[in-house]
């Protein structure tokens, strides 16, 4: 079990890794509001893997189908917050880095509900557990505590990466200046939008 725990560590790093809006959401909160509240947003993301990977670790077919079934759905919410995201980050006024910004719980929550949100509209994650599962030998739902500590070491595998994002943006967030915010609102505000309207144009 502990080597299922390590490989799914692995897992979840791989998983994590490649920047998508989650990753450009936690550069630019870390950059704006400290490497806490970017660590905090990334969390969001990993809660939402861990809980899509223990759905396909338990075996809950009625549970995976029926999201499954609501995906278009959720891409289109999804693609719509992403696109209003985009929005507000691109008309955002940049601000001068403060140092230690003091992160309030409220801040914090929001960070860590808005892209625990955005990672649940993509219930295809579940198809990427079962996937894993199957080239590990383990049946979705008969892994018992074996599947359990898979998930669990996506989980923080994932957490991992979000760990090392924030810290190393947060690292040379004090050069940042107001002009580069600007230009760091543009563009992750362009990408992001970008991925709302794949998602909408898929859905």
């Amino acid at each position: 079990m502990i080597e299922l725990f390590i490989r799914g560590v692995l897992f979840g790093l791989a998983i994590a890794a490649p920047v998508g809006p989650i990753g450009l959401l936690c550069i630019r909160r870390t950059i704006t509001d400290g490497r806490i509240a970017g660590f905090i947003s990334g969390l969001g993301a990993a809660t939402a893997d861990a809980l899509y990977g223990s759905i396909a670790a338990l075996g809950l077919q009625a549970l995976s189908l029926w999201l499954l079934g609501i995906s278009p759905i959720l891409r289109i919410v999804g693609g719509v917050a992403l696109l209003w995201i985009g929005l507000t980050t691109m008309l955002a006024r940049p601000q001068p880095i403060v140092a230690q910004p003091e992160p309030t719980k409220r801040g914090l929550l929001g960070a860590y509900v808005s892209t625990l949100f955005l990672t649940l509209t993509n219930p295809a994650t579940i198809l990427i557990f079962t996937v894993i599962f199957a080239g590990l030998g383990l049946s979705a739902g008969a892994g018992g505590w074996a599947g359990l500590a898979l998930v669990a070491g996506v989980a923080l595998g994932s957490a991992l990466w979000w760990t090392i994002l924030s810290g190393g943006v947060g690292f040379v967030r004090g050069r940042v200046t107001p002009p580069m915010l600007q230009v760091i609102n543009v563009v992750s505000g362009l990408i992001i939008g970008g991925f709302g309207v794949a998602a909408l144009v898929v859905g």
